[in-house]
């Protein structure tokens, strides 16, 4: 039987001798998860006046994250979180400041999304070094799932507060200021984490690695985790260009970010309910279906014709944003192999980042051939036709003897 997570798992979790300090650097670290994507979206529409190219060099941002995150998360699995963390920060700052160097000399498009690559593939992994900790800190069980679920709902905090920091920050008197300030909180929180008694304590185990060649991904399970993640970011994706562009179409470019925001608003509130109570409660059918209605949510934002409407219409989508992270953050419990937390959070990263690079790629295109409207019906086909997939491969998260009550079955 499932068991119900309650304040007091919540409390338990965020209270472990030795979790304290982590968590407050890793939620530095993760704030401009939601904001440098964003702000180097708003930043690059701004000097080249043109969505397509600014969905573009935001999508290689996009890119490089989904590449890093496994490699990353590997070898956090096998060395641990530490030297890893310092290493990509130290690089990371550097391809920030190349990046930026280019954009401001007036660079050719090749060149910036280039470096926009760069600073994906080098920034630091702190999400799945963070979510990897609680394995180490806690056995499994209701205190273990209910710090996973804490590091889903605070990761919609932050697309809270991510975008529409991105939306104020583009206004200062330099549009790359959002890029700056959350690079820096990235980089600043990745290294207090990095330097905790907790993560250079971490010793994984090499053995459980032994003959793991393909890692997380290997297993079927796992496979379906992130192939839901990718529709996800997919369809976030568009939602992160067609929105921003509806703003600029109605004459208040800065609202972009801001109209973001509401979205998430609703999904903290909801994800807060869903994480006690989980519908459906299989997670064979809970992915599949989860991704289907998003996509049916999403498709409706193409019907106001007003900047309020739309607000209206995103804090109804929002709805399904955090139950979705819930989802794929327990669905990777049970799915993933021995010894491959990071790893496997880091393809849920990689899927969730690759789709919306995908997503902002197209929907940059089709605002500007058709405008937000296209883009949002657009959005909710590709979401329904890979929660069509989904539900064909559903046996591969079937629920065994052993993960019956992490899958909430």
């Amino acid at each position: 039987m499932s068991t119900s997570t309650s304040l007091a798992d919540y409390r338990a979790a965020l209270t472990t001798p030795g979790a304290r300090t982590p968590v407050v650097t890793s939620l530095l670290g993760r704030l401009p998860i939601a904001m440098i994507g964003m702000a180097l979206l708003l930043y690059m529409q701004r000097e080249s006046s043109s969505f397509a190219i600014a969905g573009a060099v935001s999508a290689a941002e996009l890119i490089g994250v989904a590449m890093g995150s496994v490699v990353q998360g590997r070898i956090v699995d096998r060395i641990g979180p530490s030297k890893p963390l310092y290493i990509t920060s130290a690089l990371f700052t550097a391809s920030v400041v190349a990046t930026l160097a280019a954009i401001e000399l007036g660079a050719s498009t090749p060149l910036v999304v280039a470096g926009a690559f760069a600073m994906g593939l080098l920034q630091p992994n702190i999400g799945s070094a963070s979510r990897a900790l609680w394995g180490h800190l806690l056995p499994a069980g209701r205190v273990r799932e209910a710090a996973f679920s804490y590091e889903a709902i605070s990761l919609e905090v932050f697309f809270i507060l991510g975008p529409g920091l991105a939306g104020l920050l583009v206004a200062m008197p330099w549009a790359g200021t959002g890029v700056v300030v959350g690079s820096a909180c990235m980089v600043l929180g990745s290294v207090g984490f990095a330097s905790t008694r907790a993560a250079r304590t971490q010793r994984p185990d090499p053995s459980e690695h032994a003959g793991a060649m393909l890692g997380a991904i290997a297993a079927p399970g796992m496979r379906t985790v992130a192939l839901a993640a990718l529709g996800f970011g997919m369809v976030i994706g568009f939602i992160e260009v067609a929105v921003p562009a509806a703003a600029v179409d109605a004459g208040q470019p800065t609202m972009g970010g801001l109209l973001m925001s509401l979205a998430s608003v609703s999904s903290v509130a909801v994800g807060v309910v869903y994480g006690v109570h989980p519908w459906p409660r299989p997670m064979h059918l809970r992915l599949p279906a989860l991704l289907l209605g998003f996509a049916g949510l999403v498709a409706l934002l193409a019907l106001p014709t007003t900047l309020l409407g739309l607000a209206l219409m995103l804090l109804v989508a929002g709805c399904l944003i955090t139950p979705q992270s819930t989802a794929h953050s327990v669905a990777v419990e049970f799915a993933a192999p021995p010894g491959t937390a990071a790893e496997a959070f880091g393809w849920v990263v990689t899927s969730v980042t690759l789709g919306s690079a995908i997503g902002q790629s197209v929907s940059g295109q089709l605002v500007e051939l058709a405008g937000p409207p296209t883009a949002f019906l657009v959005a909710g086909a590709a979401g329904a036709a890979l929660a069509a997939v989904l539900y064909v491969r559903r046996n591969t998260l079937l629920p065994t003897r052993t993960n019956l009550t992490l899958a909430g079955s």
